[in-house]
């Protein structure tokens, strides 16, 4: 067993998913996608070009991963919770209702998908496997939100072990983006 990247390899990596993740196999799928979207330093996102549109990356994981879901058979359940919660606003239009039913159930699984992502990547960051920061206006603010969005950034012995073949795989992490200081006069100088 190869001790190169300091986990023994894809069966060390798995082995730490499935002590550090309630969903080892997803969080393991996820880290792989982040992966090969990742450039040389290992940063995926905010935002992931897909020809057609712009979509961010958490959006673009929870679509890639959606037909997991699709698979446990909790969408029946899912739609008929959907028709009884919009049982006065149903018109009597079978297509239309079917419409309305069928985008409300995207609108859901969309929900459920970017936060099943949010809580694998937590557990990703928890297990040292990648990094994640905010780009975008006012990145260091105390609030969050306020138009930030995700980057994520996987460790760079995870990142030669998921993409052997990549080129420019950096052997340190990159620095995290920071939001400069105007009145630091050690790095501005007047």
């Amino acid at each position: 067993m190869s001790t190169e990247f300091g986990f023994g390899g894809l069966g060390g990596l798995y082995d730490i998913l499935s002590k550090c993740s309630a969903r080892p196999r997803y969080a393991l799928l996820l880290l792989q996608l982040v992966a090969e979207l990742a450039d040389g330093n290992g940063q995926a996102g905010p935002f992931i070009d897909t020809g057609s549109e712009k979509l961010l990356l958490r959006d673009w994981l929870s679509i890639q991963l959606n037909p997991l879901s699709e698979r446990c058979g909790k969408r029946p359940i899912m739609e008929a919770r959907i028709k009884a919660e919009a049982a006065s606003a149903l018109t009597g239009d079978a297509e239309e209702d079917a419409a309305m039913i069928r985008r409300s159930m995207e609108q859901r699984a969309r929900v459920v998908g970017r936060a099943n992502v949010s809580r694998s990547i937590s557990d990703l960051v928890k297990a040292g496997l990648m990094t994640r920061y905010y780009s975008g206006y006012a990145t260091d603010h105390c609030n969050r939100g306020g138009g930030r969005h995700a980057v994520y950034v996987v460790a760079p012995n995870v990142l030669r072990l998921l993409r052997p073949n990549a080129r420019n795989v950096s052997k340190r992490p990159s620095p995290l983006a920071r939001q400069g200081d105007l009145f630091d006069l050690r790095r501005n100088p007047v």
